[in-house]
């Protein structure tokens, strides 16, 4: 399954290689052009010459992950998160480090030596360490490199009703939405960004817009849902199994209001679910998108995941599929309205 492969593969912020060469073969049949720039973004098109107006659909292939920073003499790993991570997440998951994908284990001092008051409180970064079952430097040196990256293990699974877990989907989800559209028959010229280091500040996508100047863009994320215990309800930003999540204000972006109506209107008229999300926190490549060269309308359309920027995130199979309908039914009906 795509979406598998897609969580499954390892790219983090400036890293994206091994997604980027996944999607590039999955899309090369149904795109006219393809090219990956020199930040990283991979950008296709199809209908280089159509009418109409030129659309945008981009997803960012990065994910957060952990950077080795340098290697003890006893061989452990010390490392810095990429993106936004909670370290009170990280104690005793499996990792798999670099290019050789080396296993390991992130590790502190177990509990019985801690001191009470250090049982207290979350351990801090300074205090993991990666074991790669090595005993020295030496050894650590001959498998992992400075500068190299850790990912959580996780596999993709289906479970419960209806729902998926796996690793990073922030926004593997995205990715695979913008495959699936692409896979679609439209005459306009339609362009596919998927964008580089999102995760350290959106910095792919101000360049790939810059490429394309899009009329229209449609940014396809994952994004919180915070339907869990301990949130009050009226505090959801998200919840998974009600549709995706369309935004009206986040830190980064301000979409335009008659395109973010014109998409709620369309989930209403086709009885497709979906919500609003309801925070204002975080941001997405919307932010740079809308603000690159003379500008450009933006909506951002986004499956809620728990628990993401964690090992493992939760998300509903029907939102996306109710995701991929929507911004299917509406490229269909501005094909319509501009033919």
């Amino acid at each position: 399954m795509l979406l598998a492969q897609l969580t499954e593969a390892c790219g983090a912020p400036g890293q994206e290689g091994e997604v980027r060469d996944l999607i590039r073969t999955e899309i090369a049949p149904y795109v006219d052009e393809i090219k990956t720039d020199a930040l990283g973004n991979l950008i296709a098109v199809k209908n280089p010459n159509g009418k109409g107006p030129k659309v945008m659909l981009a997803a960012h292939m990065d994910e957060v992950a952990l950077m080795i920073t340098s290697i003890e003499k006893n061989g452990y790993l010390r490392f810095k998160p990429i993106g936004g991570i909670d370290p009170r997440v990280l104690v005793a998951k499996t990792v798999v480090v670099g290019a050789k994908k080396i296993p390991g284990v992130i590790g502190s001092k177990p509990i019985h030596l801690q001191r009470p008051e250090e049982r207290q409180r979350a351990l801090s970064i300074q205090e993991l360490q990666i074991d790669i079952g090595v005993k020295s430097k030496e050894e650590a040196e001959k498998l992992v490199s400075l500068g190299e990256c850790a990912y959580f293990t996780t596999k993709y699974e289906e479970f419960g009703s209806g729902k998926v877990k796996a690793k990073a989907l922030d926004d593997r989800v995205g990715c695979s939405l913008v495959i699936e559209l692409l896979k679609e028959d439209f005459s306009f010229p339609l362009y596919a960004a998927f964008t580089v280091q999102e995760e350290v500040g959106l910095r792919g996508s101000g360049v790939a817009a810059y490429q394309i100047e899009p009329d229209i863009a449609l940014v396809l994320e994952g994004t919180t849902a915070s339907d869990v215990p301990g949130t009050d309800e009226h505090k959801h930003a998200t919840s998974v199994g009600k549709g995706p999540a369309i935004t009206f204000m986040d830190r980064t972006v301000i979409p335009n209001p008659k395109l973010v109506q014109e998409l709620l209107d369309l989930a209403a008229e086709k009885g497709i679910p979906a919500q609003a999300r309801r925070a204002t926190t975080g941001g997405t490549d919307g932010g740079q998108i809308q603000l690159t060269k003379t500008g450009s309308k933006v909506a951002v359309i986004a499956v809620p995941c728990r628990y993401i920027h964690s090992a493992v995130s939760v998300m509903s199979k029907k939102d996306y599929e109710a995701a991929f309908l929507l911004v299917k039914n509406y490229l269909q009906r501005l094909q319509e309205r501009e033919g």
